[in-house]
């Protein structure tokens, strides 16, 4: 078996064999996905079925930003709704054990890929990956048409004062993580919390949606299943929208440092502008899309402050996998563009 950080490919055998004999079929190999900078992520083969493993990262782990069982919960619920979610296999404290001396989960590997990079594109017809972004957005709505009650997330969160609380937690999250000024970034920090807008009505928010959380299968990519749910509650759908818009602009938003977070979207390949897809999500849910500036504004902010918290592990030592060296160098253009957005 080849040693992974992180991961003790033996003792996972063994735990699936005692625990999942359905699945288990001999000794298990693990190996970590690329494009995860966050939760480590394993692709496991070797069982019945291929499997995914999900863990905390090495090191620096702030309160909540990890929390296996909330990702492995929401999973669960969502499966019997239109959302393509890959199906959940269990959740395990593993705290002081051998398998990953964390809370884990593990879910059943979902067929296809993730588009991140734009010569992936070329595998595909311009009205494909057309019809895919637009697919995107109205799972979105989808996802935010979903009862929390009527799949046994009612108590998944506090929507009231959400928007507030979030800005405090991430507040909280920077403060834990800082290593060197950012004035850029507090800067912003403070003019969201000067002029935070009234909420709209609750809904199961993913809190980092994207193109490349989504895995994408056949001849011409369709969806088959929205992946990272780690910060997954229930809150203001428009948060969501603001998310997926940074990321959809982020080769432009990242200036000097594109490449850092790798995107596939590129309007030369058949991608339709934002706006586009705000129509699209607004059509599915019925519901017209107000302006989005604050909601991108703290996007900018949110990723800026995950960003500085990888840069502090990185710093720490406590970073698995290449390309974190540069990664301080996203913080101020996102501050920045969350000041213009502002």
């Amino acid at each position: 078996m080849t040693a992974v950080p992180g991961l003790d490919a033996a003792a996972l055998t063994a735990w699936l064999a005692e625990r999942h004999p359905d699945l288990a079929a001999g000794p298990l190999t693990a190996a970590v996905i690329a494009g995860g900078r966050s939760n480590l992520t394993y692709a496991i083969e070797g069982a019945r079925l291929p499997l995914v493993l999900r863990r905390p990262p090495l090191g620096h782990v702030l309160s909540s930003a990890h929390d296996m069982r909330r990702e492995h919960r929401v999973i669960s619920a969502l499966g019997a709704t239109a959302v393509p979610v890959p199906r959940a296999v269990d959740v395990v404290d593993d705290t002081g054990g051998r398998i990953t001396g964390t809370v884990f989960f593990v879910m059943e590997r979902a067929p296809g890929r993730v588009l991140n990079h734009p010569e992936q594109n070329a595998a595909y017809s311009a009205a494909g990956l057309r019809e895919l972004s637009l697919d995107l957005a109205a799972t979105l709505a989808d996802l935010h048409a979903v009862d929390a009650a009527s799949v046994g997330l009612a108590d998944f969160g506090r929507p009231e004062g959400y928007l507030t609380r979030q800005l405090a937690t991430w507040r909280r999250q920077l403060d834990a993580s800082r290593s060197r000024e950012t004035p850029l970034l507090d800067r912003l920090q403070e003019r969201l919390a000067t002029a935070v807008p009234q909420e709209s009505a609750a809904a199961i928010v993913h809190g980092d949606y994207r193109l490349d959380n989504a895995l994408v299968d056949g001849p011409e990519p369709h969806l088959t299943a929205i992946l990272d749910w780690e910060m997954a509650t229930l809150g203001d759908p428009l948060v969501d929208l603001g998310m997926f818009a940074l990321y959809w602009d982020i080769s432009r938003v990242a200036g000097d440092a594109t490449g850092l977070v790798p995107s596939a979207v590129d309007s030369d390949a058949g991608y339709p502008a934002f706006d586009e897809l705000v129509d699209a999500y607004a059509a599915r849910s019925r519901h017209p899309v107000p302006d989005l500036g604050w909601y991108r504004a703290f996007a900018a902010y949110k990723l800026a402050v995950i960003v500085e918290g990888i840069h502090f592990r990185f710093r720490a030592g406590e970073t698995v996998g290449a390309g974190f060296d540069r990664m301080g160098e996203l913080v101020e253009p996102l501050a920045r563009q969350g000041l213009e957005e502002s």
